[in-house]
């Protein structure tokens, strides 16, 4: 799936007129992170690619995005969780598993979280420095911690899913696998006709239903589909409707 990047601005600035378009310059060496149970710890590369100096905050949580840094209660800890990163410079993150329980015969999901806060300009560096507006940038990426042993390939997932019709607008998969799967895009298709059912998620051994904007009576219906694989790539597949 895509990068998460929030963005917190003022809707009166905006009004104003000279809040301009900014961008993240904090950049992660992934777009999600595999963590296998055999592993003590995993690291994921920050790099700053802007022009001034940055401060990271970077925590993890079980998949609620307002939980608060402190609130938190994940099975693992992260060190630096807030470092200073100057430009065009680096910061590893190490990420370290706590060893409590999680299940054994299937993924579990966690969210990384690193937020960017820029430097504060300081007076007389800027003839324009009272009209700047410091952004600070949230990225949130996806960490699928992984035990030993599970059966199949998560490469080969998305390739066991079930889809079936669930009434006139609906579609369920069915994911029989112990695999998280992360779908950047599932339509249906007939013919010429196309219909774009979004992005989900399918959890392990579970049933999701996706909702379509147009009746689907016909049994000629396929599914087309984008997953995301371990490295972040888009792979395309397709399957029967049942």
């Amino acid at each position: 799936m895509k990068q998460n990047l929030i963005k917190c601005t003022l809707a009166v600035l905006l009004a104003a007129g000279f809040c301009q378009s900014a961008n993240a310059d904090l950049v992660l060496s992934g777009t999600r992170v595999i963590f296998p149970a055999e592993k003590k710890d995993v690291t994921v590369q920050l790099t700053n690619k802007g022009t001034h100096p940055l401060l990271a905050q970077s925590w993890i949580d079980a998949g609620d995005p307002s939980a608060r840094p402190e609130s938190v209660d994940v099975p693992f800890y992260l060190t630096p969780p807030v470092s200073r990163i100057d430009p065009e410079k680096g910061q590893t993150l190490r990420i370290v598993y706590n060893q409590p329980k999680l299940p054994k015969d299937r993924e579990s999901v966690f969210w990384l979280n690193v937020l960017e806060i820029p430097a504060k300009a300081k007076k007389g560096e800027s003839s324009e420095v009272d009209n700047t507006l410091q952004l600070a940038f949230r990225t949130r990426v996806k960490i699928f911690y992984r035990p030993t042993g599970l059966k199949s390939q998560p490469n080969l997932a998305a390739k066991d899913v079930i889809w079936s019709k669930v009434g006139t607008n609906k579609i369920k998969a069915n994911n029989p696998t112990p695999y998280y799967i992360s779908y950047s895009a599932v339509n249906l298709s007939s013919g010429a006709k196309k219909v774009e059912l979004g992005d989900a998620m399918l959890a392990p051994f579970s049933t999701t239903e996706l909702q379509s904007k147009q009746n689907i009576n016909e049994n000629s219906w396929a599914i087309n589909y984008a997953f995301i694989n371990d490295y972040g790539g888009s792979e395309n597949g397709n399957a029967a409707l049942k």
